[in-house]
């Protein structure tokens, strides 16, 4: 690999250019893929933190969960086979603090669960985000279609729906807030296949995410990016050696007729690759996990290890296929001709 080590060295001005070119491109694939991670949460937490399961909704709704009712008496028969099941319901609204500004929010309620807190009637828990906009423990909220008042009893981490803040309030609320007896949803924890059930259609988790509006828009528009980036960067690959393949034949053909094996010139050209790609990705993963740190507030961002993980070893992939398939010339590469191409 020293001849690899000395081209570097040699040729520092081009491979930097290269390592810099990946660098902006892995860095941009970094932070959007922070914030379609983070925009995801923001916009389904509460879905997304559940346990794998099966949602259940009226099949004439046209997978608009908003649209659902479920019969008390399908529920009733779905939580006696299924302990662990709750009933639920979703739906945007907002509430009025004590200076009359309104917070919107998205209502949830649920039969008895250990996969939602508790509230009793004339109670609010909210998701903290809410902190931010003033709102105490003991506070009193109002809403205009509620006759009564809500007082805050605690907060939860993380819990927002749709873009908004999860406001969890007891059936009774629910039901004289938005005039309907029926739950929308029956959410049944653990269950890998689907039941049949007449009337009712079935939804896993990742599948129940695509019912809710603009998710689905969102993340594809997000991920198109990311993948253009990828494909982008082993283009870049491809091109860039290619180019220096071409310019260096006659340099082959002499390595080829000094019994110089095809392979040991692949392992150069690959050696160059990785050195070139893991010093772009190192400091565009320090910048990125960085970037957490010093986001504006409110801004959307969450980049996981894994997620990094897997971005690094994808560009490392994407690196390698790009360099081979621009060195397949160098298989074709006749020690004779290459020399006499070299000369001219």
């Amino acid at each position: 690999m020293n001849i690899a080590w000395k081209e570097i060295s040699k040729n520092k001005i081009k491979f930097t250019i290269l390592g810099s070119i990946i660098f902006l491109v892995s860095f941009l694939t970094f932070i959007i893929s922070g914030l379609s991670n983070g925009l995801s949460q923001d916009n389904a937490a509460l879905i997304k933190d559940l346990p794998d399961g099966q949602f259940y909704m009226n099949a004439d709704a046209n997978e608009k969960y908003g649209l659902s009712r479920i019969g008390e008496d399908i529920q009733a028969t779905l939580l006696k086979e299924h302990p662990n099941a709750t009933a639920m319901s979703i739906q945007m609204g907002f509430v009025n603090d004590a200076d009359d500004k309104q917070n919107s929010v998205a209502f949830v309620t649920s039969t008895d669960s250990k996969l939602f807190p508790t509230v009793a009637p004339g109670e609010i828990i909210l998701d903290r985000s809410l902190e931010a906009n003033g709102i105490r423990v003991g506070d009193v909220l109002t809403n205009n279609q509620f006759s009564g008042e809500f007082i805050v009893k605690g907060f939860v981490d993380q819990q927002k729906y749709s873009h908004a803040p999860v406001a969890f309030i007891s059936m009774v609320n629910y039901q004289e807030i938005y005039r309907v007896l029926e739950m929308q949803l029956v959410f049944v924890p653990g269950q890998d296949k689907a039941q049949d059930i007449a009337s009712l259609q079935a939804f896993s988790n990742k599948e129940f995410l695509n019912t809710i509006p603009s998710y689905s828009a969102e993340q594809l528009s997000l991920n198109m990016i990311i993948w253009f980036l990828v494909a982008i960067s082993g283009m870049l690959f491809a091109i860039f050696f290619y180019m220096m393949n071409v310019q260096k034949i006659g340099l082959y053909g002499i390595l080829k007729a000094l019994g110089v094996k095809t392979s040991r010139l692949f392992g150069m050209m690959w050696h160059q690759m990785i050195v070139i790609t893991v010093i772009a990705l190192g400091l565009s993963v320090a910048l990125s996990q960085g970037f957490a740190f010093i986001a504006p507030d409110g801004m959307p961002f969450s980049l996981t290890l894994a997620t990094t993980i897997q971005l690094s070893i994808l560009f490392l992939v994407i690196g390698f296929i790009g360099a081979t398939l621009s060195g397949l010339q160098i298989k074709k590469v006749e020690p004779l001709q290459a020399i006499q191409q070299g000369e001219v």
